[in-house]
Formats: structure tokens, C-alpha cells, sequence
């Protein structure tokens, strides 16, 4: 009996340890670790741009782990929003909600605990101006984009970009408590970034989209409408990559950084426009997000060169 009792115990031990587990990696998975780690990623670049010093420590510290928890929390909210949506898509099907692995109720109550707790970091530990642009942020990619745009309009990313071009914004904010020029020209590269970025994405996904009835630009003007959307808007920021260097933010290392990284990017553009396919949409918008994080960092290394 003891030793029926004993592998009982270490039974329910493991199943437990397992469920655990699980609930861990479903929570995780909720707050979109990946696009969360490029919020991060900017605003701290955003942080480290705003000083020609060393970024104090707790700022540094207190900034990223408010920033992260809010974006975690605002990707939870969007995932609630759209969890009928994600079971009817292929690319989300495997979120928590749709496969059941958390509860409504459940992922309202870690949204609000951990966006709470996020705002609470930064208002206490770095400045008031951060914690509401960030609460703004929050409410712009959480309700106007997910809940207003998102569904209404194909021009729900040009729109709601906003929200997501806000990271370094926040950054600059959380060092030197101002919104200047420097940090609206950061905003400005994520802002053009967005639409040719997310449409890339929904040219070889455009079956997804219909199938959920979200208006994506592919499924309401067609393929060939959107491949010269996404040229336009990469012209776009090709020239708006270039302002910082034109307001002397920058010098020549990044300028040659971001044309490089830019005529990459209108190749790929032209080829979209020209004949799409499935393949090269998905090595267009790979390349987007290697393209992002170049040329911030390519941004930050010219900062610390003219030091």
C-alpha cells in the first residue's frame, strides 16, 4: 500500500511539474516574446541615443522591464481580441486561446497584472512622462489598432502604426524626461517601416486573412495593388532613413549603413512589385525586420564613434 502511495505521489508530482509547465510556456507564448524583444530592442536603443554618456543603470534597468511588461501585456489584450480570428488562421492557430490552453478570464487577469505592474515600474522608477506615453501606446496598438482599425479598414497598419513606432520614443523619454526631433525621427523609420513590413507578410498569407475576414490590403485591392503599396512605402523610408544624417544626428558610417540596408530593401520591393510569389514575399519580410535592427544598430554604433 505504502509503495502504491509512493508512485501515486510521484505520479501527480510529474503531471503537476508538466501542467506547470505548460501553463508557463502558454503564458509566454501569449505576450509574443518575439515581437516584444524588437520593442525592447529599439527602445533601448532609443535610450542609449538620447545621452552621449553612460544611461544610469536603474534608468536602463527599470525602462526595459516597464516598456516589456506593458508590451507584453498590450500582445495579450490583442490575442484575447482576436482569439476567433487566430483559430480560423494557420499562422495562429497554435496560440494559447484558440487551443484552449488558457481561459478569457485568465489572460484578462495577467494583462491587467502585468500591464499594471509595468506602468507602476516606470512611474516610480524612471519618470511620469514615460509611464503615459507608454499607457498611449498601450491603448493604441490594444484597442484603436486591434479593436478599431484592424478590423474596418486595409489601412489599419498605416494607421496603427503608430502605436508600434512609440519604443524608442519611450527610450529617449525615459532618459532625458523630453520628446525631441532626434527621438520623432526614430518614430518616423518604424512608422514607415510598418506598412511594407506587415504587407509583405500578408501577400503569403493572403489566404489567412480572407478566411478570417480581416481587411488586409492583399485580400480588399488584390496582390498586385499591394506589391506597389509596399514599393511606395519602401521608397518612403529609404528618404526618411536618410534624415538622420541630414539633421546631423548621425555621420557618414550610419548613412552608408542605411543605404546599403535600404537599396537591399527596394530590390526586394521592385521584385514584389514586378511578380510577386509566395517565396519572395516571405524573404521580404524576414529581411524587414533584419533591415529594422541594422539599421538601429547601425545608428547606435555611429553614436558611439563620434564620442
Amino acid at each position: 500500500m505504502l509503495k502504491f502511495s509512493a508512485v501515486s505521489a510521484e505520479f501527480l508530482s510529474e503531471s503537476t511539474a508538466r501542467t506547470l509547465s505548460s501553463r508557463i510556456r502558454a503564458v509566454v507564448a501569449l505576450t509574443k516574446p518575439r515581437v516584444v524583444s524588437l520593442i525592447v530592442f529599439t527602445a533601448v536603443i532609443g535610450m542609449l541615443l538620447a545621452t552621449p554618456g553612460m544611461v544610469p543603470v536603474q534608468i536602463l534597468l527599470a525602462a526595459t522591464i516597464g516598456i516589456a511588461l506593458v508590451a507584453g501585456s498590450a500582445a495579450a489584450v490583442n490575442c484575447l481580441v482576436e482569439r476567433k480570428i487566430d483559430a480560423r488562421m494557420q499562422r495562429t492557430s497554435w496560440r494559447p486561446l484558440p487551443r484552449g490552453d488558457l481561459t478569457p478570464i485568465q489572460t484578462v487577469i495577467f494583462a491587467g497584472a502585468v500591464g499594471g505592474f509595468g506602468l507602476w515600474v516606470l512611474a516610480h522608477y524612471v519618470n511620469a512622462l514615460t509611464m503615459w506615453l507608454t499607457l498611449g501606446t498601450f491603448v493604441g496598438y490594444a484597442v484603436v489598432y486591434t479593436v478599431i482599425l484592424k478590423p474596418l479598414t486595409p489601412q489599419n497598419i498605416v494607421i496603427g502604426g503608430a502605436a508600434g513606432a512609440m519604443p524608442p520614443v519611450l527610450g529617449w523619454a525615459a532618459v532625458t524626461g523630453d520628446v525631441t526631433t532626434e527621438a520623432m525621427l526614430l518614430f518616423l523609420i518604424i512608422f514607415a517601416w510598418t506598412p511594407p513590413h506587415f504587407w509583405s507578410l500578408a501577400l503569403y498569407r493572403t489566404e489567412d486573412y480572407a478566411r478570417a475576414g480581416v481587411p488586409m490590403l492583399p485580400v480588399t485591392h488584390g496582390k498586385d495593388y499591394t506589391g506597389l503599396q509596399v514599393l511606395l512605402y519602401t521608397l518612403i523610408l529609404f528618404g526618411v532613413s536618410l534624415l538622420p544624417y541630414a539633421v546631423r544626428m548621425s555621420g557618414w558610417p550610419y548613412l552608408a549603413a542605411a543605404v546599403v540596408l535600404g537599396l537591399v530593401y527596394i530590390g526586394y520591393a521592385v521584385r514584389i512589385y514586378v511578380a510577386c510569389s509566395e517565396r519572395l514575399a516571405r524573404s521580404c519580410f524576414r529581411y524587414s525586420i533584419v533591415y529594422l535592427a541594422a539599421l538601429f544598430a547601425a545608428l547606435l554604433v555611429d553614436h558611439y564613434l563620434a564620442l
